[in-house]
């Protein structure tokens, strides 16, 4: 019997093995005593500290799907007019796509479309020419789900469809939908009873669900953190839980019924460590209740609130980052958002493009032929950990809240609790986008004051009628499947509230809408708003500064031209940047150049600009000069992490005095 060679080539023995102490020694020599937490870690919304060098790991527990291989590319059904959306999915099935999600008007995530279907004719006309037995479909969690799910198996049975062949997420997630309108028809208890008589029904005609959705988007999309949408969704989960198995359900049956759908945001380690924390999260709880663990049944759809209406062609960088990330990270199925969605209805080149980003990671980049292939990185790992960890402490927050027969997360949304956590988690963020500590590539980060406009459909926002529905006892599922299979109204499901519960709504924003607000204002303004940038000395000394000043002015809107400068003699020629002030019609001047040209004639060039009528600004920290400067008159100074938003707003405010008034 021999060994097996020793895969070590024989010319490493002449190399040093690497330690984390010459690593460590090496870096301090480059910091030459800068610190190195400030330098080299950093921290995410969760305070979890990003090393820059990790160990490679073990580990303990694998976050693994149900089947290894690819994930389903997910197309959206979601234009109001049947006719339009069964074009627009056929085009994305026959273009590989191999899953639909409809999405019914009033549905959150249909952004105010959706599909208008008032009977199962209206549905089936949407459908028109799709194989339901060859494709997956999903609903979209919407106020009127029970009705939604049972309004799909009547089409299933008009179609005489065996359900057992299906593959149907029936979407239903009262708890996301209290959180995202603020209003819950009916008592838990009686939600709970309608939602559990309602997968009965479904069962009991053959489908194999799931049927519960626990959706974490509009935790998202209200500003929260990695592990707030983890402990949310699993505080969600477990009330659902329990109130299939106090509606008689079996715990298995329960664990069954719920399926899951995560946000995918463009922090590629983040997402691959949160989807695979929310896996192993899952299989905690199933243990604790005593079952034997199956994997999460886990859609990733990419993140609405890293959106941008502004250069929206960065969206395609967005999606695809995203994309890569849920497909790392485990996703069974994935939907990308299409890059114009900020702007209205996706047309047909904007979600083929979507479903092209996954082709090609699918197909070219072959993501799934590997299964988990982050495991054993030991950041990837660390932070899954991480975030199980923290995950797990919120959703035992939320469990805490319990109180008077609600459920943790019911009781924490109409208390405020949760609304006040995602509220500072929104602000600390917040500040992050305005200070640019959180740069949006293309708004707040590279303006386009030139961008071309890009097509979406001409389709006007759905407006839904408020019905109270009918008075009186829930009718029967079973039966109403019957009775819209023959073609009844979904108005015949609709019930009317009663002693229902209320809180305030969860809002819905993209992280780029302040700047897009200025953006917007300058745009409305007659004559495009100017900043003159008042260069000192050659251009070598003030190009950094005025590239700096103009990429702050651009992401308000504000034209902010660089030219050749004013040099003269090795300082400015400061009549000629007065009178190049003059001519320019702006109100407002910022001040460009190096340290030394500060100091040397940064009060004079003040002075002069002043008596020419402009307020003046400077581009630059003024340290020992700011009493000179401002009696000079600088009034304020903009400088790498300063307010961003508020100092356009005061730009803004300069430069259009008529709007400001």
């Amino acid at each position: 019997m021999t060994s097996a060679p020793d895969p070590t080539p024989p010319f490493m023995a002449a190399f040093p093995s690497p330690t984390l102490d010459a690593w460590r020694a090496a870096v301090d020599k480059v910091l030459k005593g800068g610190d190195f937490e400030k330098r080299l870690v950093a921290r995410t919304a969760d305070g979890i500290r990003i090393e820059p060098l990790y160990a490679a790991a073990s580990p303990a527990n694998r976050p693994l799907r149900a089947e290894a291989g690819r994930w389903h590319v997910t197309a959206r059904l979601d234009h109001p007019a049947p006719a339009e959306a069964q074009k627009l999915a056929l085009a994305d099935l026959e273009g590989g796509a191999n899953a639909l999600t409809i999405a019914f008007a009033g549905s959150r995530a249909a952004r105010g479309y959706g599909l208008v279907a008032k009977d199962v004719a209206a549905l089936d006309a949407a459908l028109d020419g799709a194989m339901l037995d060859l494709i997956q479909l999903r609903l979209d969690p919407a106020p009127e789900g029970r009705v939604n799910a049972l309004l799909l198996a009547a089409l299933v049975e008009r179609r005489g469809l065996s359900p057992e062949a299906l593959s149907i997420d029936f979407g239903m997630d009262p708890i996301g939908v209290f959180a995202g309108t603020g209003g819950l028809a009916a008592s838990w208890s009686e939600v709970g009873r309608r939602l559990a008589a309602t997968i009965r029904a479904l069962k009991a005609r053959g489908f194999k669900g799931p049927f519960v959705t626990v959706d974490t988007r509009p935790w998202h999309e209200a500003g929260a953190s990695e592990a707030q949408e983890l402990g949310y969704g699993l505080a969600s989960t477990i009330a659902y839980l329990r109130a299939l198995e106090a509606a008689g359900f079996s715990l298995e049956e329960a664990r069954d019924a719920i399926s899951f759908t995560l946000v995918a945001d463009t922090d590629e380690f983040l997402t691959i460590a949160k989807l695979r924390a929310a896996r192993l999260l899952w299989t905690r709880i199933q243990g604790a209740c005593g079952l034997t663990p199956a994997p999460m049944v886990l859609h990733a759809e990419t993140a609405w609130r890293s959106l941008t209406r502004r250069d929206p062609w960065v969206n395609l960088l967005r999606g695809t980052v995203a994309t890569f990330s849920a497909g790392i990270g485990g996703a069974d199925g994935v939907t990308v958002q299409p890059f114009t969605a900020a702007l209205g209805l996706a047309d047909g080149f904007a979600r083929r493009i979507s479903r092209n980003t996954q082709l090609v990671l699918l197909e070219e980049a072959n993501l799934w032929r590997v299964a988990d292939p982050a495991a054993g990185s030991g950041s990837f790992e660390t932070l899954t950990q991480a975030l199980c960890e923290q995950g797990w402490a919120q959703m035992q927050a939320i469990e805490r809240e319990t109180t008077d027969g609600l459920p943790g997360i019911i009781a924490a949304l109409t208390a405020g609790t949760v609304q006040t956590a995602l509220g500072r988690q929104r602000e600390a963020r917040a500040k992050a986008i305005a200070t640019r500590r959180e740069p949006i590539t293309g708004t707040s980060e590279f303006p386009n004051l030139t961008e071309s406009a890009v097509a979406v459909l001409d389709v006007a926002p759905v407006t839904i009628a408020k019905s109270r529905g009918r008075p009186g006892a829930v009718p029967d599922p079973e039966a109403l499947i019957a009775r819209l299979a023959a073609g009844a109204e979904r108005q015949e499901g609709l019930i009317a509230p009663q002693d229902g519960l209320r809180a305030k709504a969860l809002p819905s924003l993209r992280l780029a809408e302040p700047f897009e607000a200025l953006r917007d204002r300058a745009d409305a303004a007659a004559v495009k708003p100017v900043v003159f940038l008042a260069s000192l000395g050659p251009v070598a000394d003030f190009t950094a500064r005025a590239g700096f000043a103009r990429n702050l002015f651009e992401a308000g809107g504000l034209a902010a031209p660089v030219g050749d400068g004013f040099a003269q003699g090795g300082g400015t020629d400061l009549a000629a940047l007065t009178a190049a002030f003059t001519a320019s019609g702006a109100h407002l001047a910022c001040l460009c150049g190096s340290d030394a040209a500060y100091a040397a004639e940064g009060a004079a060039a003040a002075q002069a600009l002043t008596a020419a009528g402009a307020t003046v600004w400077l581009a630059g920290r003024p340290g020992d000069l700011e009493a000179a400067l401002n009696n000079a008159g600088v009034r304020s100074f903009v400088y790498a992490g300063c307010d961003a938003v508020a100092v356009l707003t005061e730009a803004l405010a300069i430069s259009l005095p008529t709007l400001s008034d």
